[in-house]
């Protein structure tokens, strides 16, 4: 057994036996939805594993989608954004029809892709959303350059991307960048986009945190320590910011194609983190018994939501 299973090894104690940490749900701002774990491309270090073979999630419908809009409804829920998130959401069918519903129920909607080939397959049936002022896609570029892109995404993802970025630019989409904090750099990073954004003519201020997105470089090879209760003192963090206190996931497993309600965006597999498959049932707190807790939200601060 590895450093990392022995220290995530109990919900409630850390390795050391001290009481671990816990957010308590507060409200529902966000509600994600994953669409599928299939992707058009392998990257290193996906934390969700999606790729061309991946499909441990299933493609969500839009009758799935559905009816977790109705459970908001149903119990009053104050939910103000909805993600969307994948694999590629792009390669799911019922992507467009899931995008008109939301639009429909006029929800903030944020869009997670890469911009390329599945997304630009549908650019007829997404010009009619250029004019939804409450929709955003946010696009992964995993560096500035497109070297440093295609060591992480593969060979021939970089112009792609960069075409779709364009073309979704060149529509007055809302756009903004997902990219990744290396060697922890922020400021060499942020410097990085700021040139490429200028170059390409793109309405993105690199130094606004919602505009280019950073995030923690994710690895379960590497060590990160536990959190405990008295961690929220010493670092000086409120848990009230942790995304698992304000948003929560649905999935749909292969292994019994029904739909799941997950804690966090990142551990969508994890039965520990899962709560049925009514809303309801999910506003309990989460103990924080997995290495992206620590690595990605208490420590590397991140969230995929946007912050106010």
């Amino acid at each position: 057994m590895s450093k990392i299973e022995k220290k995530f090894n109990h919900e409630y104690l850390t390795a050391l036996g001290e009481e671990r940490a816990y957010v308590k749900f507060t409200d529902l701002k966000t509600l994600w939805f994953n669409t599928g774990t299939l992707c058009n491309i392998s990257c290193k270090g996906c934390y969700i594993e999606s790729s061309p073979s991946n499909n441990k999630l299933l493609y969500l419908t839009q009758i799935d989608v559905k009816k977790y809009l109705n459970q908001i409804n149903k119990y009053n829920l104050s939910c103000d954004t909805v993600g969307i998130t994948g694999g590629e959401p792009f390669m799911n069918k019922d992507i467009i029809s899931i995008l008109e519903l939301l639009i429909n129920e006029n929800y903030n909607i944020l869009v997670l892709t890469n911009a390329m080939q599945p997304m630009l397959n549908k650019i007829k049936e997404l010009i009619p959303f250029s004019n939804y002022p409450k929709l955003t896609l946010r696009v992964s570029l995993d560096h500035f350059s497109k070297e440093e892109h295609e060591k992480i995404r593969g060979a021939n993802t970089w112009d792609k991307a960069i075409e779709g970025i364009r073309w979704l630019a060149n529509n007055n989409f809302k756009i903004n960048i997902a990219s990744r904090i290396i060697n922890k750099e922020e400021k060499l990073i942020r410097d990085g986009f700021a040139e490429f954004f200028n170059e390409n003519n793109l309405k993105i201020d690199a130094y606004d945190k919602n505009h280019l997105v950073l995030f923690p470089e994710m690895n379960l090879s590497t060590n990160t320590p536990e959190i405990t209760k008295n961690c929220w003192e010493i670092l000086n963090i409120n848990p009230e910011d942790m995304m698992c206190s304000n948003s929560r996931m649905i999935v749909k497993r292969k292994e019994d194609s029904k739909t799941h309600v997950v804690s966090c965006t990142l551990i969508p597999y994890k039965n520990s983190f899962s709560y049925g498959s009514n809303l309801k049932d999910a506003f309990k707190k989460v103990y924080l018994n997995h290495p992206f807790c620590s690595k990605f939200c208490v420590l590397g601060g991140a969230s995929c939501s946007n912050k106010p």
